[in-house]
């Protein structure tokens, strides 16, 4: 395993290697290779709580997924604003829409110099494909941006992602973050969010809160969990697609359940809103 000064590959500049990197310890759940040693103790610490905390990740991924194929396949969206894309791995947004979407496009924003090193080398030679450098909880500072708006068209709608990202944001203002975006796309457009959630249960919340403390208490600093009252804040303006806000591995699964879900599985939820 690499030290925390040693990159998996290449170090770009402006890294700072002490501290962790939401993108690097989504990956590390992933069981990826681009992170540090600081991310991985995010993980264990994580797990230390809730041993089978790496379901967090892979619910939110397949969530996103599946949200993707919909976007593309029955609502024939064919522009993403993706927020806090993360480091790039197998079935990016990309990929999946433009397999249904040719012509799809998808713009990334990040600003994790890591991100943004990989994901302009993968898309070098993808024209529909394009990453910017901002501060998804900034959107005035996203939505000004002159590549941002002369990539996407704004008088046509455009799917916001924020698969993962809002539970980084620990402050009060998540809902008013969301208005901004949602202001800015017209009728037709959609959010997609995924969030870490507290289900208000005396079991379960017991669980969230264990990993919150660890998340938060980290050399990351962030991961809060949020109640479903709070949660569907995050989609004003909007009518949720059925079914609804729920949990990640609940929205349109693809196939039967062959076993029940974990209390960590049942800690982070997912929608799909549509602006009316």
């Amino acid at each position: 395993m690499p030290d925390a000064k040693q990159a998996p590959s290449s170090i770009p500049v402006g890294v700072d290697t002490s501290r962790a990197s939401i993108a690097r310890v989504y990956d590390a759940f992933l069981g990826g290779k681009d992170n540090f040693e600081v991310d991985r103790e995010v993980l264990r610490g994580v797990q230390a709580a809730a041993p089978q905390a790496q379901d967090l990740a892979w619910s939110n991924r397949n969530f996103l997924i599946r949200s993707c194929r919909f976007l593309a396949g029955q609502a024939g969206i064919t522009q993403y604003l993706d927020c806090g894309s993360g480091l790039p791995t197998a079935e990016n947004t990309h990929q999946v829409v433009q397999r249904i979407q040719p012509e799809a496009k998808v713009l990334y924003i990040d600003n994790d110099p890591v991100v943004l090193a990989h994901g302009r080398a993968l898309l070098e030679e993808n024209e529909n494909t394009l990453f910017v450098s901002a501060d998804i909880f900034e959107p005035d500072e996203v939505l000004s941006k002159p590549e941002v708006r002369d990539f996407l068209d704004f008088s046509q709608p455009i799917a916001v992602m924020q698969a993962g990202t809002l539970h980084h944001y620990i402050g009060t203002e998540g809902a008013q973050i969301m208005q901004k975006y949602v202001d800015a796309v017209v009728p037709g457009s959609y959010t997609v969010i995924s969030h870490f959630y507290d289900p208000e249960t005396p079991e379960h919340t017991a669980v969230a809160q264990k990993m919150e403390e660890k998340f938060i208490h980290s050399p990351m600093g962030s991961g809060r969990f949020r109640t479903r009252k709070e949660l569907m804040e995050f989609f004003p303006d909007q009518e949720l697609v059925a079914p609804g806000l729920v949990l990640c591995d609940d929205w349109w699964p693809d196939g039967p359940r062959l076993k029940p879900l974990n209390q960590v599985e049942e800690c982070i939820v997912g929608g799909v809103g549509r602006k009316i």
